[in-house]
């Protein structure tokens, strides 16, 4: 066994409906963990079961190099971080934040003075008198942070801790998180559905679906190689095309479907030349949106398959950039990436 925190053939079950289907996660001491997925996919479950606010079905989980699976959530040396907050509406923040304290036993001036210091951390020491109705969604996220982190846990667990957040904020949160697990040297495990956050933050990415883990690796990873259709259509950025799609499938060595990167893909006028190694396929433009330093083109193969491109706005020449212009798409054999069956 080692550090940090590693689930074991992990299952959660509810009335003989299964939520985590026997799932092994090994998530290294001090690195940023997200758990990503569509609703209903486990995540939560996962998370809520290394917090100790769910009983294990069957299998084991380790923290630390202790098994934990049967242990009540004080005696993990984990903090959770609710999607709601779950701040005490009655309480100052640093009465909030010193709670943890306050049920541990420590005197009045000793948890005050800690928590004194963790809002300092969190840049809110100048709120301390505040109640969390008089405080801004992002505000109320670091105190429940202060909060979790004042007990000193080896683990920080957030569920959707972004998601209340406007787009502009949620930025400027999840910079200041990965700051601060990095400033403190913690594990965190991060329960999200957006790609973009998780790849923003993860060491360690974790793709889920109905209670299973589809992949897991380094966002970049993930991104340049789906494992599946699934996985690829999850994260985005790809399309997921049928074998046949390909005049000559041998390049797919017998896989039934492929992915390739929007990016990755050319558009040129019909007769242009096909470039040595490329694969070029007739499509129909059906709408062009000019997203600053990007074109994103959709596209429709003969077949009826939609292909979305995204072309550098200094590489789409005007006059193909026209609804219901007939085109030619065209990618690199390298770029195709297989899905074979199981």
């Amino acid at each position: 066994m080692v550090k940090g925190v590693e689930l074991i053939n992990t299952s959660k079950s509810y009335d003989g409906k299964i939520a985590v289907d026997g799932i092994d996660l090994k998530i290294a001491s001090g690195s940023y963990c997200c758990l990503l997925g569509p609703s209903g996919c486990g995540k939560s479950t996962t998370l809520r079961m290394i917090a100790g606010h769910e009983e294990v079905t069957s299998g084991d989980i380790v923290l630390n190099s202790r098994n934990v699976t049967d242990l009540a959530p004080r005696k993990r040396g984990t903090a959770m971080m609710f999607q709601n907050y779950a701040l005490f509406p009655h309480l100052s923040c640093v009465d909030n934040v010193a709670y943890g304290l306050k049920i541990a036993g420590l005197n009045k001036a000793d948890r005050t003075k800690e928590a004194m210091e963790m809002l300092d951390l969190v840049n809110m020491a100048s709120f301390a008198d505040k109640r969390p109705d008089q405080l801004s969604g992002g505000q109320q996220q670091r105190i429940a942070l202060a909060r979790a982190l004042i007990c000193k846990p080896d683990v920080v667990l957030l569920d959707e801790p972004l998601s209340a957040l406007d787009p502009f904020l949620r930025i400027q949160m999840r910079k200041e998180l990965k700051q601060l697990q990095s400033k403190l040297g913690l594990t965190f495990i991060h329960v999200t559905h957006s790609q973009e956050e998780a790849f923003a933050l993860a060491d360690l990415a974790v793709v889920m679906a109905d209670g299973v883990i589809q992949q897991q690796g380094h966002p970049k990873s993930i991104f340049e190689k789906p494992a599946s259709a699934f996985v690829a259509d999850f994260i985005g950025g790809h399309n997921v095309l049928k074998a046949n799609t390909l005049n000559d499938p041998s390049p797919l060595n017998g896989a039934e479907s492929f992915s390739i990167r929007s990016d990755k893909i050319s558009l040129a006028p019909l007769d242009a030349n096909t470039e040595e190694h490329h694969v070029s396929i007739k499509a129909e433009i059906l709408d062009v949106e000019f997203q600053a330093q990007f074109y994103f083109v959709e596209t429709r193969l003969a077949d009826g398959q939609k292909v979305m491109c995204y072309i550098p706005e200094d590489q789409l020449p005007q006059d193909l950039a026209i609804p219901a212009l007939h085109v030619q798409l065209s990618w690199a054999l390298d770029n195709i990436n297989p899905f074979h069956p199981n």
